[in-house]
């Protein structure tokens, strides 16, 4: 039988001379001018740019709602099957009698490092409180949100986001990555993972297409992060100085303004770029060891002065229900009701008010109180028990638009970040198993997530629950639930240093993830090179600043974190098709190998 050697001739054409030296040309004209664009787009028109990715963004999740959650689930059980099989789980990655480059403490110290960001921060108290009120046991009628009866499913849907499905994500192009980079000395770059598929082809216009996608991904993957993450370092701010023009005071409770927001954006990205210049960003082990430290100190807090029994009661039962339920959370996708539908489940007296029905009914974010109260006209005048069918025939919509607007932005999200975190994980991770960075990767940093979730937001809804808090907590805009959890735990000094203690982490979390960001894009750029040039770096510094401040801007009055989500949910859709394609180019790569190995031609490249 015979066994032609792989395809591993990547050549990437960058240039010899002139500002981009080292650098892939198309590459870097292609993807800076698709950011380039967005940003003249959201500056010029901000009203249509809002509103063009608001309407694109709903077609999408219309039509690719399920896709985005079948294929995580199809992610999650990939690695599983390549995990146990003896003939992938056993592959060192990299040459024969290659040694871990990092000890497994460091290696899994800087998991921890990664788990532990901008993310984290934001939805340690937000995730299990929002989704304590909502999630789609509550959005079914099956339990009432808000009630003690709801923190299990709302712990169930908060490990889901945070656990095992999406790290899952991060290692399929981590796993594709390091493969590639240390079993054949491939350039660690988004196109080396599909050349078992597009062989030569890799070295030309699709190669290319490959790695703008990834790009453009992580920038937008990048720009959410920060967004969220500077949106909570106002907060911290305004806790500590009471300086009121950083913040809108004309709502409900008071949220980071648009002139805080930029001002806050700046400032951060101004710490990045200047990090990047000065050489700064050589010290970024030092701030992630200051981050450990900062967390831990943050972490013990809520042990000593919250409710850690009840945390670790959740942390127990919580986990059950969600190994119990895995299966259907990976796969239980739902579509758009359509109005036919609807109409059909309509109890017959229902039937000719179909129209003025559906809006409310299938609202996931609504309640059946609200939709009995927006009801008007002949409408207004059923009776309750053909309310209350009304409402449950439009059960399907509200799950959809649920699962739409939640799950499937983590999992785009987390889709967008998986070039910069699976680049990460690659490559701390040469010398390992397949099965060891398959389980390490997703198993540790996962538990991580769990426990900081069920610590710190277990806390919150304790103090919710308990009436301690008295709607203090779920009052609190989501960027500042942190911090008005802090406020009912503790006060006096101890709350004004902890709350400048958390502004410091947030910075540096956010400046690290600003840095490496820009430092995964420019990887990509230079055709897989860990050393770029600082002047790409100010100029991918410079560009990420105006995304997310046009974005930001371009909301106009709705949520300013609105057209980044929308246009991070678009820009992940092309890349999950990417990843879809790594799994099965990874899975050819790997029978391949077999072949070779068993035929006693393993020291040939791989394929």
């Amino acid at each position: 039988m015979s066994i032609k050697p792989p395809f591993t001739d990547v050549e990437i054409n960058t240039q010899d001379a002139g500002f981009y030296k080292n650098n892939s040309l198309p590459i870097a004209l292609i993807s800076k001018g698709i950011m380039v664009a967005l940003v003249l787009w959201a500056l010029v028109f901000p009203a249509n740019a809002n509103s063009t990715l608001g309407s694109l963004n709903w077609r999408l999740l219309e039509g690719f709602n399920q896709f985005y959650i079948i294929i995580v689930g199809f992610f999650a059980f990939f690695l599983l099957v390549v995990a146990i099989m003896p003939q992938s789980g056993g592959k060192v990655m990299g040459p024969e009698g290659e040694k871990p480059e990092f000890s497994t403490f460091s290696w899994f110290s800087m998991m921890f490092g990664a788990g532990l960001g901008v993310g984290l921060m934001v939805f340690a108290t937000a995730e299990p409180l929002g989704l304590w009120g909502s999630n789609p046991l509550t959005v079914a009628g099956e339990v009432e949100g808000g009630t003690p009866e709801a923190v299990k499913s709302a712990y169930r849907y908060t490990f889901a986001h945070y656990g095992f499905h999406a790290w899952s994500i991060y290692v399929v192009t981590g796993l594709s990555l390091a493969y590639y980079a240390y079993t054949r000395d491939m350039p660690l770059t988004i196109r080396s993972a599909l050349t078992p598929l597009l062989g030569k082809y890799v070295n030309g216009f699709l190669g290319h297409v490959v790695d703008v996608l990834g790009v453009v991904a992580t920038i937008l993957g990048v720009s959410v992060t920060i967004g969220f993450g500077v949106s909570q370092f106002i907060d911290g701010v305004f806790a500590i100085t009471g300086v009121e023009w950083i913040m809108d005071m004309g709502g409900e409770v008071p949220t980071p303004s648009k002139a805080g927001l930029i001002a806050g954006l700046l400032a951060i990205m101004a710490m990045s770029i200047i990090s990047a210049v000065s050489g700064v960003g050589r010290g970024v082990k030092y701030l992630s060891n200051l981050n450990l430290v900062l967390s831990l100190i943050l972490l013990c807090t809520f042990i000593f002065f919250g409710s850690f029994a009840f945390a670790m009661t959740t942390y127990g039962s919580a986990m059950v229900d969600y190994i119990l339920n895995f299966a259907s959370l990976s796969f239980n996708a739902y579509g758009p009701q359509s109005a036919t539908d609807f109409a059909a489940a309509l109890p017959e007296a229902a039937k000719p008010l179909a129209g003025d029905l559906m809006a409310g009914a299938t609202n996931a974010w609504g309640s059946f109180d609200g939709f009995k109260s927006g009801l008007e006209g002949a409408a207004a005048e059923l009776d309750d028990a053909t309310l209350t069918a009304a409402y449950a025939a439009g059960t399907e919509g509200r799950l959809f638009g649920w699962q739409a607007g939640w799950t499937t932005f983590y999992w785009a999200w987390w889709i967008a970040f998986s070039p910069f975190v699976g680049l990460f994980l690659a490559r701390i991770s040469k010398g390992r198993t397949v099965r060891e960075f398959i389980v390490g990767c997703v198993i540790a940093p996962a538990l991580v997530c769990f426990a900081w979730m069920t610590i710190l937001g277990g806390t919150a809804i304790d103090l919710e629950i308990s009436g301690v808090a008295e709607g203090a907590i779920k009052g609190a805009s989501q960027t500042n639930q942190l911090f008005a959890t802090l406020g009912q735990m503790i006060d006096g000094g101890l709350l004004s240093g902890l709350t400048i203690m958390c502004v410091v982490l947030i910075m540096t979390f956010l400046v690290t993830s600003a840095d490496s960001g820009i430092l995964v894009m420019n990887t990509i750029m230079s055709g897989g090179s860990q050393e770029t040039g600082i002047k790409h770096r100010i100029i991918w510094g410079l560009i990420l600043t105006a995304v997310i401040g046009t974005l930001i801007l371009a909301a106009g009055d709705n949520n300013p974190m609105d057209a980044l989500k929308n246009a991070m949910i678009i820009g992940a859709l092309p890349f999950t098709m990417v990843m879809g394609l790594m799994c099965v180019s990874l899975l050819k790569a790997i029978y391949r190998d077999s072949l070779r190995e068993k035929h006693g031609i393993a020291d040939q490249p791989a394929e």
